[in-house]
């Protein structure tokens, strides 16, 4: 089923001067603007576009890339506040609307929100919502597993560390132990599933999988050159210490040198660790 407020390919099956006709099923044929179309488009080619309502509410295609479609989170900037709500930019001419009722705070201008875009029932419009608890269930049978590489973005602070939202649908918890970098509010992270609770909690990681791996092993070798082959750390150093040398956590540190043990590209001594030469 296609709906507005999503990407879609589609067909085109007739040119007019203003622009070209998409298939939409049954939302019908919707129009491109010729300024929004490759100059070789033509009838029968397929083209990849977003779905909204134009100013007179009537489904229209844009080839522009908008920051979130309906049914994921958005950290926007409010562009304007009017007797209605607050208006977002998005990424297109028509902002979109965060009524009154759904600011979890009055929203000001020129700040960014995290939001949810969705379809307003009563009118069938696009708008948002910053009251983003309601739209998250934990609740909600997911198929997530251990060291799945998933999409972050991060909502907010806690005693434990950051809680982020993962592939637009739940929480998950990054602990503050396991974050070697900085992190702010709103940005989107690439990160991994650390381990799936018993109660339904999600502990995550920005660290993971074979490629960071190696990305770790060659920061230790790369700092193990500096210091002419020798590095006064091993397996049963100081996590800070760890930290502060290599910027990751003793946990991969401790993968990292394994896998450059087995490789036999260095030796674990009793103060430290060494290049073979």
């Amino acid at each position: 089923m296609i709906q507005i407020g999503k990407r879609y390919k589609l067909e085109v099956v007739k040119a007019v001067e203003f622009g070209f006709y998409l298939d939409a099923d049954e939302l019908g044929e919707v129009l491109l603007p010729r300024k929004q179309a490759p100059q070789e488009l033509a009838i029968g080619d397929s083209i990849d576009v977003f779905l909204y309502l134009d100013s007179e509410d009537r489904p229209i295609a844009t080839t522009k890339k908008v920051k979130a479609q309906v049914g994921e989170f958005a950290y926007l900037k409010v562009v304007a506040t009017t007797e209605v709500g607050a208006f977002l930019d998005w990424g297109l001419e028509k902002d979109v609307l965060v009524p009154f009722a759904e600011q979890h705070l009055p929203m000001e201008v020129g700040h960014s929100y995290l939001v949810y875009l969705y379809i307003d029932k009563i009118d069938d419009r696009i708008v948002a919502s910053s009251k983003i608890n309601k739209f998250l269930d934990d609740e909600k049978p997911h198929d997530f597993k251990p060291q799945q590489v998933v999409d972050l973005i991060i909502a907010n602070t806690t005693d434990l560390g950051y809680k982020a939202i993962i592939n637009h649908s739940h929480w998950g918890v990054l602990y503050k132990d396991d974050v070697f970098q900085r992190l702010s509010f709103g940005q989107y992270k690439k990160g991994f599933i650390k381990y799936l609770r018993p109660d339904g909690r999600i502990d995550l990681s920005l660290q993971g999988g074979q490629e960071t791996r190696d990305k770790y092993a060659k920061i230790i070798l790369n700092y193990l050159e500096r210091q002419n082959g020798f590095a006064a750390v091993h397996d049963k150093s100081d996590p800070e210490l760890i930290s502060k040398l290599f910027g990751m956590s003793k946990g991969a540190f401790k993968k990292a040198i394994g896998g450059l043990y087995k490789k036999k590209i260095i030796t674990i001594e009793k103060d430290g660790i060494r290049l073979v030469e």
